[in-house]
């Protein structure tokens, strides 16, 4: 099985991420839509509000850990140990990227676009889980 290729399939199709931080030895986790282009290989981007908890978290500990979510079946990749740090792109230079992934996406652009502040999660290693009997690590 080829799961560098299973790995892009997922980070293509699933839309939402469960991302992990921890500040002061407390874990916190919350789901973010995110997007992915392989060809930024080990980069997801993700947009979130300037004044949120996780953006004061970022900066007191940029190490986080991170989940696709699947909304069907049992496929989703794992990051163990990714690097959060605000992007240099704007959610305006990835627009298309996020729409494309989720259509809805479009009018909470149009509506707070300017509020967002656009993030990236670097990451070299990868689980990836196909089903219970299908699974491996992959370096990027």
């Amino acid at each position: 099985m080829d799961f560098v290729k299973e790995f892009n399939c997922i980070m293509e199709e699933q839309k939402e991420i469960a991302l992990a931080t921890c500040k002061g030895g407390n874990p916190n986790v919350r789901i973010v839509n995110f997007c992915y282009n392989n060809t930024s290989k080990g980069v997801i981007y993700f947009s979130t509000f300037g004044d949120n908890q996780k953006v004061e978290e970022f900066e007191i500990n940029p190490t986080v850990a991170f989940t696709t979510v699947p909304h069907e079946g049992n496929s989703h990749v794992r990051i163990k140990k990714g690097t959060v740090q605000k992007s240099n792109y704007t959610v305006y230079d990835l627009k298309d990227e996020f729409i494309k992934k989720i259509p809805d996406y479009a009018m909470t652009i149009e509506q707070v676009g300017e509020y967002l502040v656009l993030f990236e999660v670097h990451f070299q290693e990868a689980d990836v889980t196909i089903d219970l009997e299908n699974s491996s690590s992959i370096t990027l």
